[in-house]
C-alpha cells in the first residue's frame, strides 16, 4: 500500500514536471524571434505620433518588441511581427491614408521602417491603393518607396503594375515606376 502511494506521488510529480517544462518551452519559442529575444514585448500597442501637437499617425499592432543595444540605453530597433496597421492623418485630423503589413521593423539608428509582407497602402482621399511585398519609409528624407513590383488600383477600378514606386510619406502624393497594364481614357 506504501509504494502505491509513492507510485502515485512519483508519477503525479513526473507529470507536473513535465507539463510546466513544456509550457516553459513555449513561451520561449514565442519569444524569440530570428534567434534574438526581445528586452521588452507588448501587447496589444496603439502608438500616437504628433508633429507640432497635432495626430500626424497612429500605429496599431497586436505585438511590439524592442531590442537594445548591448548598454541597454538606446532601442536598437523594434519589430512588430504579427503586423501593423498605420493610418496617416491630413492637417485637419481626417484619416488621409492607411498601411497594413503583415510585419514591420523600426530601426532606430537608420532611421528607417520597413513593412514587409502583404503590404497595402490606401490613400483614402483619392481611392487608390499600391500592393507590395515591402516597403520603406526613410524618416530621414520623409519618403515612403519600394523597388519591388507593385499593384496599383485608382479609384475607376483599373488595375496597372510597377517596378516599384515613390511617395510622401502621408501617401497623398506618389508615383510608380515603370507603370504597365490598364488604362481607362476619356473620349475626346
Amino acid at each position: 500500500m506504501i509504494s502505491l502511494k509513492k507510485s502515485t506521488i512519483l508519477t503525479s510529480l513526473c507529470l507536473v514536471l513535465f507539463v510546466s517544462c513544456s509550457e516553459k518551452l513555449e513561451v520561449t519559442e514565442l519569444l524569440e524571434y530570428q534567434g534574438k529575444y526581445p528586452d521588452e514585448s507588448a501587447e496589444q500597442m496603439e502608438i500616437i505620433y504628433t508633429e507640432n501637437g497635432e495626430k500626424s499617425f497612429v500605429l496599431y499592432t497586436p505585438l511590439l518588441n524592442k531590442y537594445y543595444e548591448g548598454n541597454e540605453v538606446s532601442v536598437a530597433y523594434m519589430d512588430c511581427p504579427e503586423g501593423i496597421k498605420i493610418i496617416a492623418f491630413d492637417d485637419n485630423g481626417k484619416e488621409q491614408s492607411i498601411l497594413t503589413a503583415d510585419y514591420a521593423i523600426n530601426q532606430e539608428l537608420s532611421r528607417r521602417m520597413e513593412a514587409r509582407d502583404n503590404v497595402v497602402l490606401t490613400n483614402l482621399n483619392k481611392n487608390e491603393t499600391i500592393e507590395t511585398e515591402l516597403i520603406i519609409w526613410d524618416k530621414n528624407t520623409r519618403k515612403i518607396f519600394s523597388d519591388k513590383e507593385v499593384r496599383y488600383t485608382k479609384s475607376d477600378g483599373s488595375v496597372s503594375y510597377g517596378d516599384g514606386f515613390d511617395a510622401d510619406e502621408s501617401f497623398s502624393k506618389y508615383s510608380v515606376r515603370n507603370p504597365r497594364g490598364e488604362i481607362i481614357a476619356e473620349e475626346y
